[in-house]
């Protein structure tokens, strides 16, 4: 039986995003510091420049994972067709929405093999959210996530601010870290932990790291404000008041790039939360992102068609190229080193 009010939450929050002026922030994700220096001598054919890259031992042809989406279950199906037709043939990494009222009401809704069959050949992600973890979903759920759709690894998403200001949110986080190094231990696949637009720290980063957390993605402030999103949905004045206060909370997404590539060098990262263009994606890169991720700004083409996705990741694919051009680099390792300007004040010049 469909859990009918989660359902409606589900599709509230998907009409909510589909319309930015009521789902962002005015904070910025920092990406509009940082300039870098234009290379008018490239010695470069652009149409040689290298995107490949691998996640989760897996080949792109691209650094970018189309992020999750959420919405009522059969919204739900047809934005996930639509994606996972377009990321196989453009080789990106596709990461579906949360799984929760599939695993509570025993359907699928949409998400079932029948994905994999779609995208043979990418990366493709489960995912279940962590308060879930401290609320009875065990082993036993994340296996039925992953198997769901047989996918390579479980994102575990991080929400505590949305849930807090939600109105029936979850409440109860204790325990939820030693929960994520139990799957760790015990599911068999690796798992990927997200935030969902408020940004993780360098500290909590390395406490993930700590406990075999395969990939971290920052998902930081300067996008879709899932509080916000919950002060427009809010049923009365008092609620809203609390999530309105919250819309500009957060680490922006470039600053928390930084942070977590310097306290975790080695960890996997995924720079999501505001990804705009293929520009963004090359300053996230140039910080330290091995991946970026991105959601909202695909969402309204997800709902039409496959075309639709694959037009709007082939201009943001050809932004990245460019930026590679006019670094001067030919493939991402390039771009990671590529010179940055620094700012000059008056006094210098």
């Amino acid at each position: 039986m469909v859990d009918w009010e989660l359902a409606s939450r589900k599709n509230d929050h998907l009409d909510i995003v589909l319309d930015p002026a009521r789902a962002l922030s005015s904070i910025t994700t920092g990406f509009e510091q940082i300039q870098f220096q234009h290379c008018a001598l490239p010695e470069l054919h652009l149409n040689q420049i290298d995107l490949a890259t691998t996640l989760l031992g897996k080949p792109l042809k691209a650094p970018v994972l189309i992020s999750s989406m959420t919405g009522g279950p059969e919204r739900a199906q047809t934005i996930n067709r639509h994606l996972a037709e377009a990321a196989e043939t453009l080789g990106l990494a596709l990461a579906v929405g949360s799984q929760r009222i599939a695993l509570q009401n025993g359907g699928d809704k949409g998400l079932t093999g029948q994905l994999r069959q779609l995208a043979p050949s990418i990366p493709l992600l489960a995912n279940i959210g962590a308060a879930q973890l401290v609320a009875g979903y065990g082993v036993t759920e994340a296996r039925r996530a992953v198997d769901m759709i047989q996918a390579d690894a479980l994102i575990i998403h991080l929400n505590p601010l949305q849930e807090a200001v939600q109105s029936g949110g979850d409440r109860n986080w204790q325990g939820v870290l030693a929960a994520i190094e139990h799957l760790v231990t015990h599911l068999g696949v690796p798992i990927v932990i997200k935030e969902v637009g408020a940004g993780i720290s360098a500290d909590v980063a390395q406490q993930l790291t700590e406990v075999g957390v395969a990939v971290i993605d920052i998902a930081g402030a300067g996008g879709t404000s899932w509080a916000a999103v919950e002060a427009e949905r809010a049923h009365n004045d008092l609620d809203r008041q609390v999530a309105q206060a919250f819309i500009n909370w957060g680490i922006p997404t470039a600053q928390a790039i930084a942070q977590v590539r310097e306290q975790c060098p080695y960890t996997p990262l995924i720079a999501s939360g505001g990804i705009r263009n293929g520009v963004d994606a090359a300053k996230a890169i140039r910080l330290g992102a091995d991946v970026v991720g991105q959601a909202a700004a695909v969402l309204h083409s997800a709902t039409l068609s496959p075309e639709a996705v694959l037009n709007h990741f082939e201009v943001m694919i050809r932004q990245l190229k460019v930026a590679c051009f006019c670094t001067g680099s030919a493939n991402l390792a390039e771009l990671r080193k590529a010179r940055l300007l620094r700012p000059v004040s008056l006094a210098e010049t």
